[in-house]
């Protein structure tokens, strides 16, 4: 045999063994759930039997973050591995919202053109990617999936829609149609929740013989509340909004368990990145969604805002059962899949995120990160290791210990002014490296979230207000 022959024999034979060893990697995504509302997450009233499972067979974190409250810049955040105010995309992306003094508007607001992707990354090393449901990452063609690395896409561009196929098209906005690939508009046919995770089927079946990436980003269980009868009738205790998003939670526990089935009966599961998670916590005045023991909601900084529900399984390299108990983001997921696929990290040097898997699996024993940080407008947070200082345009400054008090009730600002000034004197150093916001909030809004902020202040309040939804 050549040189030349034995040279390409070696090639072929390495890239075989190389996707051999890629991990499939499965992202399971929820829209607006609740911290509280899962059954491994402690409800006794939503059933979650699939994800109680995952989580069981897999990692739990129990400091699971986002990198923002809200939607649009959560997905922003996640998808390119950073900070989404580096690239400006900082305020919520529903344009009604935005003041007219912004820089973009409309279809314009989207995911920046020279902002790398977790598929684009995944395609340089040989993966074929999918998404599944919700993009909310920009209406116009330029931000569609299939130009942003994907090489698949069933779901819709915008922020909502309803949970059944449009009888027709007369009055509906093109970022809500369902639409298949670029341009091709297929409503479904079926409950949606349910139509996502067979496409998500599909897809595993016909890629089943080479590594492949699946973010299956479903709307459950954000607005509308739409849920089947049959769904609805698995809760005959409750009533109103938290009937109708424990049957919605039901429906998307469902979904979860027929993509997670597929996998087991392809023989595919020891090799499969599969990690669930949610885009921001649940909006309580909106969807009954609970955040407990957290306080706060979507769109505000409080933990019930920031924080949700995370699990990762990977039988091959780690350990079922286990919680993890260090912050971790969201952001952290496009190092660790590239890395898992076999990607160099000298690539992800524009990037915030690490890869988790050395943390997790105990080679690493520091913190991920020891610092945190979230910006809406003149809010923010900064997390140092436990310590968590909230910034306000109207109100003086609050500090705490969330190792010691989760729920956030005791302001300890007074109690340590020399930690505040420091703590705000880095905030400020961080917000130096931020672009100029693409798009703002209008003033009216800002106003709304910091009210919502208060009137789910403490667990509490929040427990005052699920009582209406429950029957006598």
């Amino acid at each position: 045999m050549k040189k030349t022959q034995i040279f390409f024999l070696i090639v072929l034979l390495s890239g075989i063994i190389r996707a051999q060893n890629q991990p499939n990697i499965i992202f399971l995504f929820a829209d607006d759930a609740g911290y509280g509302d899962f059954g491994f997450q402690g409800s006794k009233i939503m059933k979650t039997p699939n994800l109680d499972k995952l989580a069981k067979q897999g990692v739990k974190f129990a400091q699971g973050y986002v990198t923002d409250a809200t939607c649009g810049p959560s997905r922003a955040g996640l998808i390119t591995g950073k900070y989404q105010q580096r690239f400006g995309y900082q305020e919520i992306n529903v344009p009604n919202y935005m003041s007219k003094n912004s820089k973009f508007l409309g279809d314009d607001m989207g995911l920046p053109l020279d902002q790398k992707t977790i598929a684009d990354y995944l395609r340089k090393l040989g993966y074929k990617s999918a998404v599944y449901g919700k993009w909310h990452l920009g209406n116009a063609d330029r931000f569609h999936p299939l130009k942003r690395g994907f090489d698949e896409f069933y779901g819709f561009r915008g922020g909502a829609r309803s949970y059944f196929g449009y009888d027709n098209f007369k009055g509906i906005h093109h970022d809500n149609k369902m639409e298949r690939n670029f341009e091709d508009f297929e409503e479904p046919k079926g409950y949606v929740t349910d139509v996502f995770a067979s496409e998500a089927v599909s897809f595993i079946e016909r890629n089943k013989n080479n590594p492949f990436f699946i973010y299956l980003a479903f709307n459950a269980v954000h607005t509308p509340m739409d849920a089947t009868e049959e769904d609805l009738k698995q809760f005959p205790n409750l009533k109103g909004k938290r009937k109708e998003v424990a049957a919605m939670t039901l429906a998307l526990d469902r979904a979860c368990g027929k993509v997670l089935d597929k996998v087991k009966e392809l023989g595919l599961e020891e090799n499969t990145i599969i990690v669930f998670s949610n885009d921001n916590g649940g909006p309580t005045d909106k969807n009954a969604s609970l955040n407990l023991p957290l306080s706060g909601t979507k769109s505000n900084h409080l933990e019930g805002g920031l924080r949700v529900p995370f699990l990762i399984k990977w039988p091959k390299k780690l350990k079922a059962g286990k919680t993890y108990n260090y912050p971790v983001s969201t952001f952290d997921l496009l190092p660790t899949f590239y890395v898992a696929a076999g990607g160099n990290t000298e690539d992800l040097k524009d990037i915030d995120g690490v890869d988790l898997i050395p943390f997790v699996n105990g080679l690493n024993k520091e913190r991920p990160h020891e610092d945190l940080y979230w910006k809406k407008e003149a809010r923010a947070v900064y997390r140092h290791n436990d310590w968590k200082l909230i910034r306000f345009a109207d109100r003086p400054a609050e500090l705490y210990d969330v190792s010691t008090d989760v729920t956030e009730e005791n302001n300890l600002a007074a109690k340590y002014p020399k930690r505040l000034k420091t703590m705000f004197k880095k905030l400020f150093e961080w917000e130096l490296t931020q672009e100029r916001p693409l798009w703002m909030l209008q003033q009216k809004f800002e106003k709304y979230d910091i009210d919502r902020m208060d009137r789910y202040r403490t667990p509490e309040l929040v427990k005052k207000e699920m009582e209406k939804y429950y029957k006598n």
